[in-house]
This record gives C-alpha cells, structure tokens and sequence, in this order.
C-alpha cells in the first residue's frame, strides 16, 4: 500500500514537471501581449478596430496643426441661426482650427457640415464635452478633436486609448500635470488665473512636458503674450465672438477681430514640437 502511494506520489511529480515549461511559457507569452498592449497605448481592444479608433497619423496631424497655427476660434452661442455665419466670419478672417461647443444649438449639425465643407482645409472640433457618450457623439458627427471645460478623466484615457486628441479644462499646476499624466497632448487652461502669461510662463518652466491652451484672458490683440512665454497654443471665445457683434449680424467685425488676432498670433512663430 505505501508502495503504490510513493509510485502515485512520483507520477504527479513528474506529470509537474513536465507541464511546468509549457505552463511558463504560456504565462510568458500572455504577459509579452499584455506589455505589448499596454505600449501600444490601447485597452483589451485595438483602437483602430473600434468605431471611434483613430491612427498615430490622426493623432499626430491634429498636434502637428495646432503647433503650426496656435490658434483657436471657440463659438459659444446660444443663437443657432447665426452660428454658422459667426464662424465663418471667424474663418474669413484667417483662422485654420475651430471649435464649436455643445451648449451651442445644433452644435454637432456644425461640427457636421463645416468639417464636410473644410476638411482637410480647416481643422473643427467639438467643446463642452462631459462624458463619453458626448465625445462619441461629437466624433460620429466628424469633430476631429475633443475639449472640455474641466479634466473627465475617463474622458481623456477613452480619448488616449483611441488616438483622439483630447483638452481637458484644468485650472492649476497639479490639473495640468494630471491631464497631461492621463493622456490629453494639449491642456486647456482655463478658466483665466491671476497673473495669465506670467502664469503660464512659470508653470512651463517648471513642467516643459506641459502643451498650455490658455482661452479666458486672451484677448484680440495679446496672444503673443501668452505664446512668448510658454503656452503651446490660444483660443479666443468671447473677445473674438462679441455678442453683439452676432445679434447684430456684423459679421465684418468679426471677421476683422479675427484678422488682427491671427496677426498677433503669427508673431510668436509655430511651435516646434
């Protein structure tokens, strides 16, 4: 009887052993493409086999577009009827990247119809979004960048494991990094801090991985402020979409706020990435 234990006893021993390299090399492979998932910057699904996955060519042509024009139009109104003739005004005047916010009636009929006017022309995108289903809505109707007014973080790494650019809103030093830290390539600071260039001046001195998109407190006339010192990139809301300028229908204003702006832009330099 402890005969035919010990000989049970040796079996197992052996059956391990035998197993052991076949099990280990299982267990280095599921570890090898899970390392190489997690470097592709993808979840459990590669991006580009996903209805909303972009490409590393997407990604980077969109960063390569706000480096080169550094500027952006914000459209934030809540008259539907003029929002198309505003931004066109704004385009009219000289500014190649636009964003138009889902607090704007028929926002993602915009986002729609200028990106099937402008593509590959002007760069649009969609704002104020809060949550996944916003940002695939948003991309559904062709916007070709994400913003939102605060940092969703689960916003920012859906955005990061599909190739979409995403700038979350952040209004300190630890915001940023923590944008940054997540996955968003540009941060949206905002609203505007005491100090503004300066501000941005200090905080990219200390964080230089930071891309800062300062919005409140830039003006028509100061971007090169706010580009001098550090900022990767503007955008221009109210001071550029005066409304008055659009209940009235002058669209002439608009459009030579936007010139004058894309002047001043244009005195910084693109931004070498």
């Amino acid at each position: 009887s402890s005969s035919r234990f010990t000989m049970l006893a040796r079996r197992t021993t052996t059956f391990a052993a035998l197993a052991r390299p076949a099990t280990q090399a299982a267990a280095a492979g599921a570890h090898a493409r899970s390392m190489s998932t997690m470097r592709s910057g993808f979840g459990s699904r590669p991006a580009e086999k996903s209805r909303w996955g972009q490409t590393d060519a997407t990604f980077n042509s969109v960063l390569d577009r706000f480096a080169k024009d550094r500027a952006c139009a914000v459209l934030r109104t809540p008259a539907k009827e003029s929002a198309a003739k505003a931004m066109q005004a704004a385009i009219d005047g000289g500014f190649n990247i636009v964003e138009f916010t889902l607090t704007t009636p028929g926002c993602l009929d915009l986002v729609a119809d200028f990106r099937k006017k402008y593509d590959g022309k002007i760069m649009v995108g969609c704002g104020t979004i809060m949550d996944i289903e916003d940002a695939q809505n948003a991309l559904d109707a062709g916007s070709e960048f994400i913003v939102m007014p605060v940092l969703v973080p689960e916003v920012v790494t859906w955005c990061r494991e599909r190739n979409i650019v995403s700038i979350p809103g952040c209004t300190s030093p630890t915001e940023l990094y923590t944008a940054y830290r997540a996955g968003a390539p540009i941060q949206k600071l905002f609203p505007g801090v005491a100090g503004g260039p300066a501000f941005v001046k200090a905080v990219s001195a200390a964080l230089p991985m930071l891309k800062i998109n300062p919005t409140s407190g830039v003006e028509i006339d100061n971007p090169h402020e706010f580009l001098n010192n550090g900022a990767a990139s503007v955008g221009l809301v109210g001071p550029l979409f005066d409304a008055k300028d659009i209940s009235d229908g002058n669209w002439d204003s608009i459009t030579a706020k936007a010139q004058r702006c894309i002047a001043n832009v244009k005195t910084a330099g693109p931004l070498k990435r």
